[in-house]
């Protein structure tokens, strides 16, 4: 059993949170981050104990173009402040683990820098993938090289050169020794090298008892990941997705099917694949907009800290804010906040209320961190399943229809439970247990031989449901009503777009991502033959902002 084992994280994006400037001026240090030391004691309210907070180190812009591997980027302040937050949270048993972006730094590394300085007789021309004097770039360098998305802002590492493998070693040695944390999330790890990743765990386990590495992958299987040689654990986007559109949709047997086949990925064991669940981060909109009928919050987050995983809360989603990706810019995801104005969030916020009060049952509950998963019931609007553990089970019930519901569940050996959210107690009959389950919510049901915690009811009035606004395709004629109905609308829109002989075509912006997606492939198979990894790296990217520049990257 490690720390991770019965983590419930939480999430920073330091940049946005502190209200950083975007581009850094590389200028006297401003000690943003100790700002965010008063977010520690709210962290540890909430339930949660383990951080990640990232990108912290210097960069030019949002913090993934690294300058500096090993220096506090100046707008968050000095090395120093970053050793003292650290400890803080320490102090506060809450572990932490930083960015580590590892697969590409930015323009002004100093290895690049060399690079457009000396060329061809640069020491690091082979730190780089596909540097080639002959080419050129938008940046007019000479040469051109390989990035990250499309964006030749990213340089790609050259993965394979063991001095690039040494030197980011070193830098993992050195933020134990300089910081004290304990374990890293290493950004795109999907496009990284297995033998570079292999070489990253080695050090990790080197350099402390159980330090953390995690992967941030989008799809695919994940043990070709998460396993004893290359990371602990991955981020879990199959059920981010599930979790939402599950509830969107009142279909729980997408959220079952998806756990049910992640569990089979792990061999069907609870140890067997720990990933990290989470239900909105720095790249994706807030949960709180994705979800149709806002009631949802409940049993979104129910399952998220129950189902086998690491769960983690992105900050400011505790509060229920809203944040809608955009097409230009992710900052409405990454916002400045102030902890003034959250303080009391505990107290007058039910969304808080409920995050706080799973965070405790998680950690108070080793039955949800290491129990064996195993379905109950299942229906479009009502899931249950238990976790099972040293002979006890928590039973989970989630509802997301707008009805109450009446479930029977198996209870094991237990004569008594007691639900953690609303403190009611129910006794086992004939082995079983029948609970009522609120529309649109759920409840953990916890037996009472299992746990000294004294529950109390958290009262709970999330936000009526909102209506989803309908985005037109163009706008409105002026002769349309004042008043219409979504459906009329969308058959309006339909209709419109029919009786249009010729639609002008899109803009690369307009395109979805898959259209984007062909719209490479196609410029590729221009230029000569696309081999099968080509097309990989292009149907991998599902970043839209990064899609739009790399199909405008080609002549």
């Amino acid at each position: 059993m490690a720390w991770y084992d019965e983590a419930v994280f939480y999430h920073i994006y330091p940049l946005g949170l502190t209200g950083a400037p975007k581009e850094n001026s590389y200028g006297e240090p401003e000690h943003r981050l100790n700002t965010l030391i008063p977010w520690i004691s709210h962290i540890k309210n909430i339930g949660c104990n383990a951080l990640y907070i990232g990108p912290l180190f210097e960069s030019v812009g949002h913090g993934y173009e690294t300058t500096d591997y090993k220096k506090l980027d100046s707008r968050l302040g000095t090395n120093e402040d970053l050793t003292n937050f650290v400890a803080k949270c320490h102090e506060n048993s809450i572990k932490v683990i930083l960015d580590g972006v590892f697969n590409h730094t930015g323009r002004d590394f100093f290895a690049f820098q060399d690079i457009k300085k000396n060329r061809e007789n640069s020491q690091y021309k082979d730190w780089y993938c596909n540097v080639n004097f002959w080419g050129n770039n938008e940046y007019n360098d000479g040469f051109s090289y390989d990035n990250w998305g499309g964006y030749n802002l990213l340089a790609k590492l050259n993965q394979h050169n063991p001095a690039v493998r040494d030197y980011i070693c070193d830098v993992i040695r050195f933020w134990v020794t300089e910081f004290d944390i304990d374990g890293i999330r290493l950004d795109a790890a999907d496009v990284l090298d297995f033998n570079y990743m292999q070489a990253l765990r080695h050090v990790a386990n080197e350099v402390k008892p159980d330090f953390w590495l995690m992967g941030e992958v989008i799809h695919g299987d994940y043990t070709r990941w998460v396993n004893e040689g290359t990371l602990h654990a991955v981020t879990n986007y199959t059920l981010h997705k599930a979790l939402y559109s599950g509830h969107n949709d009142h279909n729980y047997f997408e959220i079952a099917h998806t756990v049910k086949r992640l569990y089979e990925m792990g061999g069907n064991r609870p140890d067997g694949l720990k990933l990290y669940n989470f239900v909105d981060n720095h790249d994706v909109e807030r949960i709180y907009t994705k979800l149709n009928n806002k009631k949802h919050f409940v049993p979104v987050h129910i399952l998220m800290y129950t189902l086998p995983g690491v769960p983690s809360i992105y900050y400011g989603s505790e509060f229920g804010i809203e944040g809608r990706k955009e097409r230009f810019s992710d900052d409405s995801l990454r916002p400045s906040l102030s902890y003034e104005d959250y303080a009391a969030s505990l107290q007058n916020n039910d969304c808080t209320k409920l995050i706080s009060a799973l965070g405790k049952i998680r950690q108070d509950s080793k039955i949800i961190s290491y129990g064996e998963y195993k379905e109950l019931i299942l229906t479009n609007t009502n899931f249950a399943f238990a976790r099972n553990y040293n002979g006890k089970s928590v039973l989970v019930t989630v509802n997301n229809a707008d009805n109450d519901c009446t479930l029977t569940l198996p209870a094991g050996s237990s004569s008594e439970y007691v639900g953690a959210l609303t403190g009611t107690k129910v006794a086992v009959n004939n082995g079983c247990i029948n609970v009522n389950v609120t529309a649109n919510s759920g409840e953990i049901w916890i037996p009472t031989d299992a746990s000294t915690e004294i529950f109390e009811p958290v009262v709970l009035e999330i936000k009526e449901s909102k209506s989803v606004d309908i985005k037109e395709v163009k706008e409105e004629k002026t002769s349309q009503p004042e008043k219409i109905s979504d459906e009329e609308k969308v058959t309006e829109i339909k209709k419109d777009i029919q009786e249009e002989p010729k639609q002008k075509p899109k803009s690369y912006e307009e395109m979805s991502i898959e259209e984007l997606q062909e719209a490479i492939l196609e410029k590729m198979r221009k230029n000569g033959p696309v081999t099968d990894q080509m097309k990989k790296d292009v149907m991998e990217n599902v970043y839209h902002n990064s899609l739009v520049t790399w199909v405008k990257s080609f002549n």
